[in-house]
């Protein structure tokens, strides 16, 4: 067995990875068929979803003792926004940005704040997906994606280098407050990054479903 958390979290949500790259979302974006209301659907949950993202990456630079967390936490927050928001308003460009959180948007947002009440560790854990998941498919989706698509600038944002290093920085940080966690917490760290990455999942599987509110 290795000796790295990080290592064995991934082993362990691997299955739900593997469900992520079947989804239709995904599929139909590789191939630049993904219809764009679908697209828009999802950029607009993303745009809500990153605003308390980064309220949770900033809560866990509060939170900690290690200013390497601290400062890394805090770039973290800063890059989420000024990337995300030059992304999602090239993409809304001429159109409403607001719009209605869906319930699997909301969900996944209520789960990460609730990791707040727990070891930062549980919380680093819990975010460690939308990095590290997102720059998986990412380079699936680039190495596999047709030529001139319609959503390169996604594309090409989570596939890009500075996003990889990014992510490996925040893999290396959840990597030692493991190796300084108990057992217990250890375990406790996993089991968020297997929900959360579910969570992933299920943001796809609903954009594609354009998920409304049934009350």
């Amino acid at each position: 067995m290795s000796s790295k958390w990080s290592e064995q979290a991934w082993t362990a949500a691997q299955p739900v990875y593997d469900a992520i790259l079947e989804l239709p979302f995904i599929k139909e974006l590789i191939a630049g068929t993904l219809p764009k209301e679908k697209f828009l659907f999802y950029i607009k949950q993303d745009a809500a979803y990153i605003k308390n993202y980064c309220r949770v990456l900033a809560s866990i630079a509060s939170r900690s003792n290690d200013s390497e967390v601290i400062e890394a936490f805090v770039k973290y927050a800063d890059m989420s926004v000024a990337v995300e928001k030059a992304m999602h308003e090239g993409y809304l460009a001429g159109c409403s940005q607001e719009a209605e959180i869906s319930p699997s948007n909301l969900l996944y947002m209520s789960y990460l704040g609730a990791k707040a009440t727990e070891p930062v560790e549980v919380q680093a854990a819990s975010v460690l997906p939308c990095f590290w998941v997102y720059l998986e498919v990412g380079k699936y989706i680039a190495s596999k994606a047709v030529k001139d698509n319609p959503y390169s600038q996604w594309i090409d944002t989570y596939s890009d280098q500075s996003f990889d290093e990014a992510t490996q920085c925040a893999i290396s940080l959840c990597d030692k407050m493991a190796a300084n966690a108990s057992s217990e917490i250890r375990q406790r760290m996993t089991e968020a990054y297997i929900t959360a990455t579910k969570m992933e999942w299920l943001f796809w599987a609903s954009a594609y479903r354009l998920e409304k509110w049934e009350i």
